[in-house]
């Protein structure tokens, strides 16, 4: 039976840290003389008053926590932080609708970077540092959830990663949980310092160094100024942006492995290798695209090729050019790397590299049972063999993801966009890339002509996306709510 007073009870609990995080942008704008301070005030004393309301109201001492709670939470609290994160941004002097708030909270907690917003470079401090926090928070939110959740849940192949010496019963699990949290936190703070200080260094003033940091160590994308990394034009803080959007797309529990003695454990991963690989790849291909097409000397497109795969592999989301003026070539390339994402366990999305070294690994092992009838093969993952129930997992994750993604991309057109804006929009939301393709939601676009249907429908894919599908759509299942 579902525990609907435990799932209340955290759900508080998240709200209530929510409402505690506004009050840093409140203090920002009260600093600086901007009157939103008072808006952020309110919207954390509406946070923490009923989010306290409901953890004071619904505490119980007896905290068993099941696989069907654990999905039942994992949705409602990705729903309802948005919901309130929502309300200093409806109620500034952006004056947007809640749509638009909602929309741009949505992108901002998934990571995904799409953004409603224009005028970013005159916006108030306290929103924009409020954006990146969003990010940020909901970065590391993602990491301890692929890393201690997921796994136990079995979604699209997520029990490759089950911790060490946790059990398949999830209340079991909770010590290890904390530890992970706790080591995790903390080496995802002091890459954001880190971070933070190389910006700066770079030629970013403080404010931009903070911003950014968090929405780079969190692949997310959401920036200080309309021009994205563009603005700067800075190749030194490019370059500090590629190292910490790859270290943000790597699997932060092999991070914790560093610590713990382990070196070998980034080198020795073949989901890293096969990520590097892919990246460099990538990179190499757009350069000689560039140098092929356009006039341009072998360091700019290096630069623009190395900046701009990286951020679009990462899902990170930034630009320092629209690359839709690189030909169709390139698009067809952007379009593509879109949907690859980083490794499990980091703050990068997409459908990530180790479901495509699964699916490589069957079809590999089928090709050759076809050649050697009498032989046996098994599928490996990290020198490991993989489980039927393990491929079973993977190959439906990637069923449901295209046909999710075709769903969307038809909902949106019903909407009245055009074809490439309802294609690419549909890709961005369910890989929580950020920028889509084509003049409208393009790299030096926005989605704030988009109708508010589409906004919500996009909203909608960014968290289907972010949850990895499953955990979503478990729920409208008729036995999910059995006894």
């Amino acid at each position: 039976m579902i525990n609907f007073r435990l799932i209340s009870a955290i759900t508080g609990m998240l709200l209530t840290v929510l409402g505690l995080a506004m009050l840093i942008p409140a203090a920002v704008d009260l600093y600086f003389g901007h009157q939103d301070w008072q808006v952020f005030l309110a919207a954390a004393v509406v946070a923490i008053f009923i989010g306290g309301g409901l953890f004071l109201s619904n505490r119980e001492s007896q905290m068993e926590f099941s696989v069907r709670q654990a999905f039942l939470l994992t949705t409602v609290s990705w729903v309802m932080i948005p919901a309130f994160a929502a309300l200093p941004l409806t109620f500034s002097e952006l004056d947007i609708s809640y749509t638009d708030a909602y929309f741009e909270a949505m992108s901002g907690l998934t990571t995904t970077g799409s953004t409603v917003l224009t005028g970013l470079d005159f916006a108030p401090p306290g929103i924009l540092l409020w954006r990146a926090l969003l990010q940020w928070l909901g970065g590391i939110g993602i990491i301890v959830m692929a890393i201690a959740i997921l796994p136990l849940l079995r979604v699209g192949g997520m029990q490759l990663f089950r911790m060490e010496g946790a059990e398949a019963s999830s209340e079991k699990a909770l010590p290890r949980v904390a530890e992970i949290v706790k080591s995790i936190g903390s080496i995802y703070l002091i890459l954001s310092i880190i971070c933070t200080i190389c910006y700066y260094l770079a030629g970013m003033s403080f404010f931009e160094a903070v911003a950014h940091a968090m929405t780079t160590i969190s692949t997310a994308g959401f920036s200080t100024s309309d021009g994205s990394m563009g603005h700067f034009d800075n190749a030194l803080i490019d370059a500090v942006a590629v190292v910490f959007m790859i270290l943000g797309g790597l699997p932060f529990l092999l991070y914790m492995r560093l610590t713990q003695g382990q070196p070998g454990s980034l080198a020795n991963d073949s989901q890293v290798r096969w990520f590097l690989v892919i990246l460099v790849f990538g990179i190499f291909l757009m350069t000689a695209w560039q140098l092929a097409t356009a006039e341009v000397s072998l360091v700019m497109a290096v630069r623009y090729a190395a900046f701009n795969v990286t951020s679009v592999i990462t899902g990170t989301g930034y630009a320092t050019t629209d690359y839709n003026a690189w030909g169709g070539f390139a698009v067809a390339v952007f379009f593509f790397l879109m949907f690859v994402g980083g490794c499990a366990g980091s703050t990068s999305c997409g459908i990530k590299i180790f479901r495509f070294q699964v699916v490589f690994e069957s079809l590999s092992c089928q090709l050759k049972q076809l050649i050697q009838p009498n032989g046996i093969f098994q599928p490996q993952y990290n020198g490991r063999p993989l489980g039927r129930d393990t491929i079973t997992a993977v190959m439906s994750f990637m069923f449901l993801f295209m046909a999710t993604f075709a769903l969307l991309t038809v909902a949106l057109s019903l909407t009245g966009l055009d074809f490439l804006t309802a294609i690419s929009s549909a890709g961005t939301a369910i890989a929580n890339v950020g920028p889509g393709l084509g003049d409208i939601v393009g790299p030096s676009g926005s989605f704030k002509s988009l109708p508010d249907s589409a906004k919500w429908l996009m909203s909608l894919g960014m968290l289907l996306g972010r949850l990895e599908l499953f955990t979503v759509l478990v729920l409208f299942t008729k036995r999910f709510w059995q006894r």
